[in-house]
């Protein structure tokens, strides 16, 4: 693909000194992600620690322009309404990954006030070939019928994983230095979606259960999780976040000013629910 790759460590500031120098611009995409965890030293390290180091350099090195990857997920639940990038989000976030990222956006807030020529995107929920989230495992679990429910209510706003990669470039290209761009996907609920697969696939629906239900047990696991190890999606935290949550944002300002355009999601996600099945058999 013409990528010269150089080792690096974003927590560890002077590993990226090299790699970075002379560049035209530079995309701040990685970052640290788990449901659940016990420990959130990780989390800080890389989301906060890590986004502070890697735009410190940009600047050090007077980098001409540079890209950030943030997060719907700043918001938390948004309880229904579309955020867009005035959105300020007040309460206590649902999970160490909301929170670190959250404090990484503030600190790229702080450097673009002090001139930094860097354009924020945030995505919301990515999905397609070659994830490793708890979506696909979710995908993976339906598909495989051993995905007992489901909570209504919860919705996401999803994005292809090319749609998100292309508006990455499209900001690099064309974002304003300073601004903040949401580059998620239409919203819709995880019912909807499951049926989308369900129709694609053949496979029976889950039963769809009250939020509340999916919130009592989140409680029950926080007890259980202390005593014996709990897989990622049904930890207290991981519940939590798919009770009647809803991580939404609207994408009018990335289709006005970058010419963002993600494909619809009965598109990508039928591509994607094609694809996990093609693994299976």
């Amino acid at each position: 693909m013409g990528c010269q790759l150089a080792p690096g460590d974003v927590t560890e500031k002077e590993t990226m000194r090299a790699p970075m120098t002379g560049v035209d611009g530079v995309f701040h995409i990685a970052g640290w992600y788990k449901l659940g965890a016990k420990d959130p030293g990780p989390g800080v390290k890389v989301n906060i620690e890590g986004t502070r180091n890697v735009l410190e350099m940009m600047r050090d090195l007077k980098i001409p322009k540079g890209v950030y990857t943030s997060t719907l997920a700043i918001n938390s639940d948004t309880h229904g309404k579309l955020a867009d990038e005035t959105y300020h989000f007040e309460g206590k976030h649902l999970s160490e990954y909301d929170r670190t990222k959250a404090e990484a956006h503030k600190i790229a807030e702080a450097f673009m006030a002090q001139g930094l020529p860097l354009v924020v995107v945030m995505p919301g929920l990515i999905y397609g070939p070659g994830d490793t989230s708890s979506v696909r495992q979710m995908l993976v679990s339906f598909l495989k019928g051993q995905l007992p429910t489901i909570p209504n209510k919860t919705a996401y706003s999803w994005a292809h994983v090319q749609d998100v990669a292309r508006a990455h470039i499209l900001a690099m290209e064309k974002g304003r230095a300073g601004e903040s761009y949401i580059v998620c996907g239409s919203t819709h609920t995880l019912v909807a979606a499951i049926k989308m697969a369900s129709e694609a696939s053949g496979k029976r629906m889950p039963m769809i259960v009250p939020p509340g239900i999916i919130k009592m047990l989140s409680g029950v696991m926080g007890v259980v999780e202390k005593v014996a190890p709990v897989p990622d999606s049904y930890t207290s935290e991981g519940l939590r976040e798919v009770a009647g949550t809803t991580y939404i944002g609207d994408n009018s300002k990335a289709k006005r000013e970058l010419g963002y355009n993600p494909r619809p999601l009965e598109q990508g996600w039928r591509e994607t629910v094609l694809h996990e099945m093609s693994l299976l058999n």
